[in-house]
């Protein structure tokens, strides 16, 4: 982190001197502060039951974005976005900018960019299909299939909306020195936006994840993910729903740790499907959410999963908010998914939630 405050110092004074330039380029320096009381059940000895606890409702983090405009309608782009500890002050990720790191360029035929960026598929489940959003304890992510939130060594270009219409395509290379197949990853999106109804199609592929020396790992854990999103709004509500189809040990949420402490860890699916719906409900300051997901695990264990979650958030204004949320997880068959949040991935079957979120 002094690394990250060094060099944010020396990128302060940019917007005077891009000002100066003729306001060809701008930066922008933004931020997340989320900290709440976490209380987990169901695990046990293995988890400390109540904590404080960053990024529950979304990621704490300190970034830093801005653009150059080259001539005509194309503009150079970047973003380097730290996570942070906001219970702790220590920075996450276990890396300097942890959370996106991308440089690019935008124009009237779309945008390239190249870097650390976030996994196409587990947008769609977060932005169009979760009234969470990927956070508090009813986290979508705590159940649906998906890989890793981002990739690295990534190329993404997404395209110009089209009378609603949009796509993306990204393709993350392995960079092993045996084999161009470990470690890679590619998917792709395609999307509709209209009025109030949002719909988007993602598929992704991510070859095992293990590769250090060469040598085959013992298990593979690739993976493929097929996600299929919706949400209306009507007016009084917006209504969500999302159905996926997993493939590979690596395609669910799965904690090796083995979290509930059993005498026979869980294993991972390597088959399953996901059923997904929800509704978020505006009333004034206040927002009410409850989603419901099912996992179907088609494999001979048939270690299903469902999760029930309701939540509120209060804005007490543009940038700041209250929230509280509640979920449980109903694990059969020696099934170990765990409640988590938008940072955490939780070591218990129930969780509940109450923090402050702010925005800069």
């Amino acid at each position: 982190m002094k690394t990250a405050l060094c060099t944010l110092a020396l990128i302060v004074p940019l917007p005077a001197l891009a000002q100066s330039a003729g306001n060809q380029s701008s930066v922008n320096i933004y931020g997340v502060l989320d900290a709440g009381v976490v209380a987990e059940r169901g695990c046990g000895t293995a988890c400390a039951k109540t904590k404080v606890s960053s990024g529950v409702a979304s990621g704490s983090r300190l970034g830093v974005s801005g653009k150059e405009q080259l001539g005509g309608d194309t503009v150079a782009v970047y973003t380097l976005e730290a996570g942070l500890g906001a219970d702790t002050g220590q920075s996450e990720e276990g890396r300097l900018f942890g959370r996106q790191a991308f440089v690019g360029l935008q124009s009237g035929w779309g945008a390239i960019t190249l870097g650390r960026q976030y996994n196409l598929q587990y947008e769609a489940l977060i932005d169009v299909a979760d009234p969470f959003r990927g956070g508090m304890a009813g986290a979508a992510t705590n159940l649906a299939g998906y890989t890793t939130r981002r990739y690295d060594n990534t190329v993404k270009y997404a395209t110009p909306q089209l009378h609603g219409w949009s796509a993306s395509a990204i393709y993350s290379f392995g960079e092993s020195p045996y084999s161009t197949r470990f470690n890679r990853a590619y998917g792709a999106t395609i999307g509709y936006e209209k009025g109030p109804f949002t719909l988007r199609v993602a598929h992704q592929r991510k070859n095992n994840l293990s590769d250090a020396t060469g040598v085959v790992p013992a298990v593979d854990y690739s993976s493929r993910n097929t996600l299929v999103a919706a949400n209306v709004n009507l007016g009084r509500a917006t209504v969500y729903a999302a159905y996926g189809v997993n493939r590979g040990l690596g395609s669910s949420p799965w904690d090796a740790s083995n979290p509930y402490g059993a005498l026979v860890a869980p294993t991972p699916s390597s088959k399953s499907h996901d059923m997904l719906a929800g509704v978020a409900v505006p009333v004034g300051a206040a927002t009410f959410m409850v989603s419901y997901i099912h996992k179907n695990d088609r494999t001979l264990a048939n270690q299903d999963a469902d999760q029930l979650a309701a939540g509120v958030t209060y804005a007490l204004s543009k940038r700041t908010s209250l929230y509280a949320a509640y979920a449980k997880i109903k694990n059969e068959n020696g099934a170990g998914y765990t409640v988590g949040n938008a940072t955490d991935r939780g070591r218990g079957n129930s969780g509940i939630n109450l923090g402050l979120h702010h925005s800069f």
